[in-house]
């Protein structure tokens, strides 16, 4: 059976007087994976306890249905209806998610946390609760995809670069199969670690992650090779971003010569540190430039370019169009 955290989960509670309420906030384009990973377990819970432990609906703006990402059909239970105080929301999000941020939500959402609902989002969902303030002065996670935009767009919130977050009243969980760990954390909570072991067994999810863990794979498995000092260089790299470091100092601190570091880039990523280094900073002005309303100087600025000229003519190189061509859509589009 799969561990769980005994620092933050109690023994095993008598059942509750009634079941615990969630409300699914499906929003336009949201993604399936993470509102399956977040239901799931629920109903999993019930089926295995015998119980109706859990209740949801699904809800959204208009009250019909809502389209997900891979453009499947989801029936909605209602629209934006009143919550009980004790009720929990949970946002899930896609792309587009600038989108949805519309009025109705944003203030219907505003209105629920004023009447006491816990407040939580799925993958890109957090942009949603920050948009709405509710996110202000907490902390929060998000997909790593948009951190780098989040981080720009939403500096009164801190971000954790975790698989979820638990701050109060307010759940995030990256994206992805992060929700499951998420729900089991609450399930754990509510009803003890050996029923949230049991649902993970179904799911077969072999490892329930605490909120302290890392969303992305660590940097040796990505690149499908365990080099420590090259590892060591690409950390580096990637928490440089705005004032990047030369090869040959890397080399240096790495204690080897600027040859052998090229040798192992060769090796390992078919690239020279410096294309290396440069994919990764134009990667990053792609996120900035998709899903803040950061300038093109800005963006530029932020990823280590000296001058908008000379960020240009790479941005064009890598990806065959201007970064000016992104400021003609509005932003968080491709989110």
């Amino acid at each position: 059976m799969p561990d769980t955290d005994p620092a933050i989960t109690p023994p095993p509670a008598p059942a509750q007087s009634r079941a615990r309420r969630y409300y699914f906030l499906l929003v336009e384009r949201f993604t399936m994976m993470s509102f399956a990973a977040a239901v799931e377990p629920l109903r999993l819970a019930n089926r295995i306890s015998g119980q109706n432990l859990y209740e949801w609906r699904v809800v959204g703006e208009g009250g019909d249905f809502a389209i997900c990402s891979n453009g499947t059909r989801v029936m909605l239970d209602g629209g934006l209806s009143d919550t009980r105080r004790e009720d929990t929301i949970l946002v899930c999000g896609g792309i587009d998610i600038g989108r949805a941020a519309t009025r109705p939500v944003l203030g219907w959402l505003r209105r629920e946390a004023r009447r006491g609902a816990r407040m939580g989002a799925l993958c890109t969902g957090a942009w949603v609760l920050a948009e709405a303030g509710l996110l202000d002065g907490r902390r929060a996670t998000i997909h790593w995809e948009n951190q780098d935009g989040f981080a720009e767009e939403f500096p009164d919130v801190s971000l954790i670069r975790t698989v979820f977050v638990e701050d109060g009243s307010r759940l995030t969980a990256a994206g992805g199969t992060a929700a499951i760990d998420l729900m089991l954390r609450q399930i754990a909570r509510d009803h003890g670690n050996e029923l949230a072991g049991r649902v993970a067994d179904q799911l077969i999810h072999t490892s329930i992650r605490s909120e302290g863990d890392h969303q992305r794979l660590s940097i040796p498995t990505r690149i499908g090779a365990r080099h420590p000092r090259l590892a060591q260089v690409l950390a580096r790299m990637e928490a440089n971003i705005e004032d990047p470091i030369s090869p040959a100092r890397l080399a240096l601190d790495a204690d080897m010569s600027p040859r052998q570091l090229e040798r192992l880039f060769a090796r390992y990523l078919g690239r020279s540190p410096k294309r290396y280094y440069m994919d990764i900073r134009l990667e990053r002005a792609r996120n900035l430039l998709t899903q803040t309303e950061l300038s093109v100087i800005e963006v530029a600025l932020a990823c280590g370019f000296a001058s908008v000229g000379h960020f240009s003519k790479c941005y064009r190189a890598s990806f065959g169009s201007s970064p000016y061509r992104l400021r003609d859509t509005p932003a968080l589009n491709a989110i």
